[in-house]
């Protein structure tokens, strides 16, 4: 099944007074995939920068844009329209202990970075999981359920700076959380996983034409020969409203904004995300 999407997504801060220079670097435009054909997408930014677009190591679009005027606000907008065509998952017999041959091409998604790094009581757990799973979809599904479960949704309760074993200690957190404690138990479990930074919508039921809230959002996808994603957060597959935007190996790699700004100023970030079902 294939549906049309439309997404705008608007962002920027607000500074408590002017800055003269900033410095910034997006990722909010969805990407080129086998599931993503993109229609049409813009980029509008406010005061007009100098920008130029290009795609980094790990395959991300990125808009790099620099203000050398001041400035008390810095508005962002993205606007793409795209079909997003799911496939069934892919079904793989793949064991554990097949991925021994792609240990190299995969290593840097096979290394616990400091954000992703589960602590001692996950690792244990995702080893019990892996003790009874037979493929490698098994130990997948099982970690991501067992996060699932452990975990309470919970807005303003972590940061983009908050490492696994933090949100495993409170058993709070949100999306990235989530993506984070799953990634680091099956790189512990040997099993290459990846961090995928984008959009979902807020009701998939929406009619046709309704606007409706979307979200940034972060899932994951592991290899079983071919990648295969999973929303730990809704415990679900990636559906027609999941728009991948980038991958990594944790949120460092697929910040949406990051930036730095000349002056004393203090800042306030603002963010919308808005999603239209066009067909």
């Amino acid at each position: 099944m294939t549906t049309t999407l439309r997404i705008v997504h608007t962002t920027g801060y607000r500074y408590s007074e002017p800055v003269s220079d900033s410095f910034n670097e997006i990722r909010m435009q969805p990407r080129y995939t086998p599931e993503q054909l993109i229609r049409e997408r813009s980029v509008l930014i406010s005061p007009t920068p100098w920008s130029y677009s290009s795609i980094d190591y790990w395959g991300t679009q990125v808009t790099s844009f620099e203000l050398h005027e001041p400035h008390d606000v810095m508005t962002i907008r993205v606007e793409t329209s795209l079909d997003v065509t799911r496939r069934p998952p892919v079904s793989s017999s793949l064991r554990r202990e097949d991925l021994e041959s792609v240990r190299d091409r995969w290593n840097e998604y096979l290394t616990i970075t400091p954000l992703v790094d589960p602590g001692p009581e996950l690792a244990s757990k995702a080893e019990e999981i892996a003790a009874h799973a037979v493929t490698v979809d098994e130990c997948g599904r099982g970690v991501a359920e067992l996060v699932n479960r452990s975990l309470h949704y919970a807005s303003g309760t972590t940061t983009v700076n908050t490492t696994a074993a933090e949100a495993w200690a409170t058993h709070k957190g949100v999306c990235q959380d989530y993506a984070h404690l799953t990634i680091g138990a099956l790189r512990h479990l040997a099993i290459p996983c990846r961090y995928v930074s984008g959009y979902v919508m807020g009701s998939e039921d929406a009619p046709i034409g309704t606007e409706v809230v979307g979200e940034s959002h972060a899932w994951v996808e592991w290899w079983n020969g071919a990648w295969v994603g999973f929303d730990p957060t809704n415990d679900t597959v990636p559906t027609e409203s999941h728009v991948q935007v980038g991958v990594g190996r944790d949120y460092r790699d697929v910040p949406p904004l990051k930036g730095m700004f000349r002056g004393r100023a203090s800042s306030q970030m603002f963010v919308e995300v808005r999603m239209t079902r066009l067909a």
